[in-house]
């Protein structure tokens, strides 16, 4: 499909989108290009936000088109028009949305920290107090009911970033899985090339209609991958720039690892904080921005290995801007993947490349129990196979909850040099979702079953902008490409 300033097609699961321009030309086509998606995700949206919080999604746009907007329309006016560009352009292809409501999706993994403090936020907005004051008179702000803790970061993800002496040429290896909710996570199969009027082309994983990546990968033309994991538990905000901003200027505009950590930690909200991973491969240095609110802990390193597995490290951001984690318990997540990470990094030393990558992102060896057990605390995450024996926190993600890895994507500095990265759609391991079948055996979901999409198995594929020239490849990729059943994207 061809629209001016944009393309899209599709591969093993992936839509492909392409788009160039000023801020409201790439806009405009972005939003025509995915139209039909953005239709079915605020369908979704209007269940889900209902279901899990109990407020309706109006005034969650609402709030995030009061609150969120005026600082991006005040601080970041290039996305803010590229936001204009994709209501305008979705609207054309039949869906009816408003600015508010790509603001809020945009904002989407930043709602629970708006929401932590609206109790109080609300009244600075006579409109907003006046429509929705009443629900917040005796409550904290927080959200009810949703399955990881109202008002606290919610844990998304495993990832590793590894160079020097633990890499098999040296140079820099990353891998990532986005693990979350199937019902809203499931959209995350974008892979966008963006080529703006100012600043680096960038490529991405995204969400239709989303300018930032949300779950996060991205390579830049400047020579950077950078990718994150969520830091659970974590609850302290600010209304100040929402994420999605930050990491987007971070990722178009940083010529330095010191730039990007400046864009990032400029007028810093805490919402949806992260251990940030970002790979230099012009000087073969990686780093690690573990962004709190008032703490922020940043590490480069020559050589060695940053893991993400949403516990903090600093010690100052675990324990004085985060609640309920379990950094020292390997019942949980986080402290289960921070020993199996570390075992892999330490096994692999030396040998760590992309097809190594792609098998520490599908690894299923539960150190809890000691065995292959695909499950909640694997690095490939498999909620809907747990039935959370071991656990008993009423605000934790329930028993075979339909939640996990939902992707798998790797890359090193000479992916990132052409432009390209390697990814799968559906679960790290490739093992398939059948929404019929799970919700047939686990009836308690039935009600999400609408809203499911099948995700079958898929290859690794890899993916490139669209001029380069690396299906030429090399005899090591090409070996690579034939081992692991790699498809090109060309």
């Amino acid at each position: 499909m061809q629209v001016k300033n944009g393309s899209r097609s599709e591969k093993n699961g992936w839509i492909c989108i392409t788009i160039s321009g000023n801020a409201y030309e790439r806009g405009f086509a972005y939003g025509e290009l995915v139209a039909a998606e953005l239709i079915d995700i605020f369908v979704m949206l209007e269940d889900v936000m209902y279901q899990e919080y109990g407020y309706s999604l109006e005034m969650f746009r609402d709030i995030a088109g009061a609150f969120f907007g005026p600082q991006v329309k005040n601080n970041h006016i290039e996305y803010w028009n590229e936001l204009k560009g994709i209501t305008d352009g979705a609207n054309k292809g039949g869906a009816k949305l408003t600015l508010d409501d790509i603001i809020f999706w945009n904002c989407f993994v930043s709602i629970d920290s708006l929401m932590s403090t609206m109790s109080t936020t609300i009244k600075t907005d006579k409109r907003m107090f006046g429509k929705y004051g009443h629900l917040f008179e005796d409550a904290s702000g927080k959200p009810g009911g949703h399955s990881e803790g109202g008002g606290m970061g919610g844990d998304h993800c495993t990832g590793f970033m590894a160079v020097g002496s633990y890499t098999a040429d040296g140079k820099i290896v990353c891998g990532h899985n986005t693990f979350d909710n199937f019902i809203t996570g499931q959209y995350f199969n974008v892979i966008l090339d963006i080529t703006p009027d100012k600043g680096a082309r960038i490529l991405m994983q995204t969400a239709p209609g989303n300018i930032s990546s949300g779950t996060d990968f991205y390579v830049t033309t400047n020579g950077f991958m950078c990718t994150e994991t969520t830091i659970g538990g974590f609850n302290k905000f600010e209304l100040k720039d929402p994420i999605f901003c930050r990491i987007r200027k971070a990722m178009q505009y940083g010529t330095t690892l010191d730039e990007i950590a400046k864009h990032l930690t400029t007028n810093n909200s805490g919402d949806y904080a992260n251990a940030w991973l970002i790979g230099d491969t012009n000087n073969n240095i990686i780093m690690r921005v573990e962004l709190g609110l008032r703490y922020v802990n940043i590490e480069k390193k020559t050589d060695g290995f940053f893991i993400g597995y949403n516990g903090a490290d600093d010690p100052r951001i675990r324990n004085l801007e985060c609640s309920n984690v379990g950094y020292f318990d390997m019942r949980r997540h986080q402290g289960a993947r921070k020993v199996r990470l570390g075992q892999l990094m330490e096994e692999h030393k030396g040998k760590i490349d992309v097809e190594i990558g792609q098998d520490i992102m599908a690894d299923h060896y539960d150190v809890y129990l000691e065995k292959n057990n695909p499950c909640s605390r694997t690095c490939c995450s498999h909620y809907e196979l747990d039935n959370r024996a071991f656990m008993s926190d009423p605000g934790r993600p329930k028993p075979f909850q339909p939640r996990g890895a939902l992707d798998g994507k790797v890359c090193d500095s000479n992916l990132t040099k052409q432009m390209s990265f390697i990814a799968r759609w559906g679960s790290s391991c490739g093992t398939p979702f059948d929404k019929t079948a799970f919700c047939k055996k686990n009836a308690i979901w039935n009600s999400q079953e609408p809203f499911l999409h099948d995700r079958p198995k898929q290859p690794w594929t890899e993916f490139s902008i669209s001029d380069n020239s690396h299906n030429k490849g090399n005899k090591s990729k090409r070996r690579h490409n034939k081992k692991h059943n790699i498809t090109k994207k060309k």
